[in-house]
């Protein structure tokens, strides 16, 4: 398993069982998860942390546990995944997500920074990210990354006439 670099502030990390915790209830909270289909249940969680923890065995990378240096608090995750479904199949994504508590404080930015570097270092030539059309939060980050709007796509998962069902998809070359 490869890791980032450390930040300044944050280091990215293996999972722990005692994350599984703190992991459930980010994906239970309704506010972390206005832009998923629903919130996770318990199971769903444990279930979500073994997958993490299965590509972290096949592909080497993953989504990565962000915890701030200064006092070992687990934020939430940041990393690569590769994407499964068609027309992007075979992309590598960048994602995060964070406790509510720790938004718009510049971690989500600084964790994903460091897995840019890392995707470079591995030979990654581009990352995608996506998010529905009405996540600008998650957007900025795209674009505090420097990632170009490439276009808008209705995601293949979610149903016609679905609300989230509108995604924008930005991409960035490693070498930026």
């Amino acid at each position: 398993m490869i890791f980032p670099a450390p930040t300044p502030q944050l280091v990215l990390r293996a999972w722990r069982e005692e994350d599984l915790g703190t992991f459930t209830a980010m994906n239970a909270d309704p506010r972390v998860m206005e832009y998923f289909p629903a919130p996770l249940a318990p199971e769903q969680s444990a279930e979500f942390m073994e997958r993490i923890r299965e590509e972290f065995s096949t592909e080497g990378f993953g989504l990565y546990a962000v915890e701030r240096r200064e006092d070992g608090e687990l934020l939430g995750y940041t990393g690569l995944h590769r994407v499964t479904f068609t027309g992007m199949k075979d992309k590598i994504e960048i994602g995060w997500r964070l406790r509510t508590e720790f938004w718009d404080q510049g971690y989500a930015t600084e964790a994903a920074q460091a897995c840019v570097a890392l995707a470079a270092k591995l030979g990654i030539e581009e990352l995608v990210a996506f998010t529905t059309v009405t996540n600008l939060r998650s957007q900025r980050v795209m674009q505090k990354l420097g990632m170009e709007l490439l276009c808008e796509f209705d995601h293949p998962a979610l149903p016609e006439g679905h609300p989230l069902r509108r995604h924008v998809l930005y991409l960035i070359g490693t070498e930026k």
